[in-house]
């Protein structure tokens, strides 16, 4: 998410100090309006691997967003572009039934699949469902990539105890709200071209546009997104489990 220009306070994306003192990339890419696909993000991460190397400097990765990182490391499945028609369907469902009914759907398609993806993840249940109606196989059984020649390197991972993780990312959220994320949304809101629906589906931004619309107040909208916030961290704990050879480190 901090590929989108004017999201900071929801995204942590570093300040301008900190990014003065240690360069960053492949922050503030696209308008918070635009599509980022993860493709569209390693192209640009390669482009920026590149650079450093040519410069002869090291690199890391730094984040927690596990799905990138494999696709640095190990590049993409092969899989159909989006088709809008099915997209637009399938968001048209989970709009009207919600996103259990994708993953019920899922489940009788591709099992393997609907393991991995969490019932309220309605993106990558509508990709997996779009892939497996475009290509009439399951996600599960897409072509496995090819390793990438961009980034092989040791794998490090924070491994930091539930509660105290669970007690960090309440008193993150609400320093999101102290710091200004509603009116960061509003903002955003108010721009050209609005917020996008990838951005728009961000732990904080989801709730802030929602208290902005009055749907709910702020202290559900706190609570939401601190509830979000630690699902996703499960998810990432799930999915850092499946790289081989990572080094855990207690802390």
């Amino acid at each position: 998410m901090a590929v989108y220009c004017g999201l900071d306070i929801g995204t942590a994306k570093p300040t301008l100090a900190e990014q003065a003192a240690v360069p960053h990339h492949c922050l503030d890419l696209v308008p918070a309006a635009g599509g980022f696909s993860v493709a569209d993000w390693l192209r640009a991460a390669a482009a920026a691997v590149d650079a450093c190397r040519t410069r002869g400097k090291n690199i890391l990765f730094v984040g927690g967003t596990p799905l990138y990182l494999r696709s640095l490391r190990d590049g993409l499945a092969e899989l159909p572009a989006a088709v809008p028609a099915i997209r637009a369907e399938l968001m048209t469902t989970a709009a009207a039934e919600g996103s259990a009914a994708l993953h019920r759907r899922l489940q009788a398609l591709d099992p393997q699949a609907a393991a991995r993806i969490h019932p309220n993840d309605t993106k990558r249940l509508v990709r997996a469902l779009e892939v497996t109606e475009v290509t009439g196989r399951p996600l599960s059984e897409a072509h496995s990539p090819t390793a990438s020649p961009w980034f092989e390197s040791r794998l490090m991972i924070l491994d930091v105890g539930r509660s105290t993780l669970a007690d960090r990312i309440d008193r993150r959220v609400e320093a999101m709200f102290a710091g200004g994320i509603v009116e960061e949304t509003a903002a955003a809101l108010a721009a050209p071209g609005s917020i996008g629906p990838t951005a728009s589906q961000a732990a904080g931004y989801t709730e802030a546009i929602d208290l902005l619309a009055g749907r709910i107040d702020r202290a559900e909208a706190i609570r939401r997104t601190q509830l979000r916030t630690r699902q996703l961290a499960k998810r990432q704990r799930t999915w850092l489990r499946s790289f081989k050879h990572a080094t855990w480190i207690g802390c």
